[in-house]
């Protein structure tokens, strides 16, 4: 007779702790240079087009499948407490994973040679899109690439549904609960630079409804999480750099559940608050965003180019990371204790639908910012191939621009 399905179970599971012990032996024992970290963070800065889906898929196949520095347990765990954090977190994940072969140190060196490949290439194409006369070309690339933003943020916000409602459970009250969240999300979009405080009532209202029972040790500092975020909310009074200082900080502090929620607090304090760019013109941030390599939180960098020029663009990126490396570095040794907190699970099972509203929300104003009859037709393109067929973001917004090239040289409005 054969082993019971209980003792194979069994006996795949002690094959697996011993290939984990082995794995966490060997990379004991090999010692992972600065310059490996520098070249193969730097590789995937270059080649990391599609966003976070991407980026975690590359850093997967380095540290887990080619070199097994890290275990796959340990990784999976990696993902979801860079996900647990405010600011970009693939970003987050790839500073996280350096840090975890060569400490603190090698955690800035993999975190800024992953950021700057995706900056350099920003802020070029930052100085084409918004020079004071541009080609033809380019004027009508950034009008068909900026009609197709909506959709791409209906996308972001659709993509995350899944999860987002099988988190919230099965029963009728907290399914309506999400419900609310989401809906108040959307109208806080509309809200501007207040939209993040939005974002912490829906997670402290879950979290207290999840932990109605008796204080536990660690809860007080559970507590306190939101309250930093809430003293950074609202818009800078000063102006110049200190202001662009002030909005890049709300930026990598405050981007709950993807870069995309970032969009309208951008938004409000670039166009309506500071005056630093039109509205057709964050419009071609936002889809610069999405083109280039690296995190979406980049697009704060060609806000502060609007701003500043190259020092606006490099303060605005500089600031914008900043949380995360803090983050990390400094956090990295709790992130286990953060993770089993209840208040911290319920927070976060809250405020996710939140951010969904959100980043759905923002669509309206993008879609208000256009000008022309024949971008709403472009968006409606986008509409269909992003949401309808499931297609690619960049693909998409490369169509729209080759669709707003062709529409500049047939003469139509850009």
């Amino acid at each position: 007779m054969g082993d019971g399905p209980e003792e194979q179970g069994q006996g795949q599971r002690q094959e697996q702790q011993h290939q984990d012990q082995e794995q966490e032996q060997h990379r004991l024992t090999v010692k992972v240079g600065l310059v490996t970290i520098a070249r193969e963070w730097g590789r995937i800065g270059c080649v990391g087009f599609g966003g976070p889906p991407t980026h975690i898929a590359l850093l997967r196949q380095l540290c887990v499948e080619r070199r097994g520095w890290i275990s796959a347990a340990e990784f999976e765990d990696a993902v979801a407490v860079t996900n647990l954090l405010p600011g970009p977190a693939s970003t987050q994940l790839a500073i996280f994973t350096a840090r975890r072969l060569r400490g603190p140190v090698g955690a800035l060196v993999g975190g800024f040679c992953f950021i700057v490949p995706g900056l350099v290439l920003i802020l070029v194409l930052a100085a084409l899109f918004l020079a004071g006369s541009p080609p033809l070309w380019v004027r009508g690339a950034a009008a068909g690439a900026g009609a197709a933003v909506a959709a791409v943020a209906v996308r972001a916000a659709v993509a995350l549904v899944p999860a987002s409602w099988q988190r919230a459970g099965v029963a009728r009250a907290a399914r309506a609960r999400w419900l609310v969240y989401v809906c108040g999300g959307a109208v806080a979009a509309l809200a501007g630079p207040w939209l993040v405080l939005a974002l912490i009532a829906a997670g402290c209202v879950e979290s207290a409804i999840r932990t109605r029972s008796a204080a536990e040790p660690g809860r007080a500092t559970a507590r306190a999480w939101p309250l930093p975020l809430v003293l950074a909310t609202g818009p800078a009074a000063a102006g110049g750099l200190l202001a662009l200082a002030w909005v890049a900080f709300k930026v990598g502090a405050l981007s709950y559940g993807g870069g995309f929620v970032i969009i309208p607090l951008m938004q409000a304090d670039a166009v309506d608050h500071h005056h630093w760019m039109t509205d057709g013109q964050f419009l071609n941030a936002v889809a610069l965003g999405q083109i280039t390599p690296g995190p979406v939180v980049q697009t704060v960098a060609v806000v502060g180019y609007a701003a500043g020029g190259i020092p606006g663009g490099l303060l605005a990126a500089a600031v914008a990371f900043a949380p995360s490396f803090l983050f990390v570095i400094f956090g990295g040794p709790h992130f286990d204790r953060i993770r089993a907190n209840d208040r911290v699970q319920g927070f976060f099972t809250g405020a996710g639908p939140a951010v969904i509203g959100a980043i759905a929300g923002s669509a309206i104003p993008l879609a208000l910012a256009l000008q022309h009859a024949w971008q709403f037709a472009v968006l409606g393109g986008a509409a269909m191939w992003l949401v309808a067929a499931r297609r690619g973001v960049v693909s998409t917004l490369l169509a729209a621009a080759a669709l707003g090239m062709v529409a500049a040289a047939a003469g139509w409005p850009t």
